[in-house]
């Protein structure tokens, strides 16, 4: 095997490791979750951890099983990657950042440090997630047994960019190539190509051309 993993790391049974990965101090791969009683997270088996040619698993990150990371992913020191996750090739989950269960993140995609990304999101491809970004899943917050029908987070469309410590609610759709400004509160869909800026966000104006993929 041409995976590098350090002593202190943890590798649990049949995780599949590409070439090339790097397994930091600490990091456990493979982990199986823990749930609450009252968790509404699905708890069937999960099959192992796949993680792909070139990734590296950097210092105290976790990845749980049922996870699928893509090739030449940095998933940066301490941060989390939950059960039935799907990473493509060439993201970055940076430092202290946590990506949920049941989460999809496209090619590409940047995820800046001490982000959240809720259970049951959608990230494109060539997304940027700026730090202490925040995303929410659930609009009853706890209550009521209709919100297990109608927990979603939000979809992040290709190319979309969402500033510093924003805010998305939960099943809002973030268009194409749309710009969120930082620290805007996220409360219903942002069009293709759209600056949204405030709480609750508002367009101001179109994305330019020569800020376009």
């Amino acid at each position: 095997m041409s995976a590098e993993i350090h002593p202190t790391a943890v590798v649990h049974p049949g995780t599949v490791l590409g070439e090339g990965v790097k397994v930091l101090e600490h990091a456990d791969v493979g982990k199986q979750p823990t749930l609450s009683p009252r968790s509404t997270a699905k708890r069937e088996p999960l099959p192992p951890t796949v993680v792909g040619d070139g990734t590296v698993v950097s210092t105290a990150a976790i990845v749980f099983a049922g996870s699928t990371i893509g090739a030449r992913v940095i998933l940066g020191d301490q941060s989390c990657v939950r059960e039935r996750v799907t990473i493509g090739d060439d993201v970055v989950v940076g430092r202290g950042s946590l990506v949920e269960n049941d989460t999809t993140i496209g090619d590409r995609t940047k995820i800046q440090a001490d982000a959240y990304v809720t259970a049951y999101s959608t990230l494109e491809e060539d997304v940027f997630i700026a730090p202490c970004v925040v995303t929410t899943n659930d609009n009853f917050m706890g209550r009521t047994e209709k919100r297990l029908e109608l927990m979603k987070g939000p979809t992040v469309r290709r190319g979309a960019r969402v500033g510093g410590g924003a805010i998305l609610c939960p099943g809002v759709e973030v268009g194409e190539e749309a710009f969120v400004g930082a620290g805007a509160v996220v409360t219903k869909d942002v069009p293709p190509r759209m600056v949204v800026v405030g709480s609750p966000a508002r367009a101001i104006r179109e994305v330019p051309d020569d800020e376009l993929l």
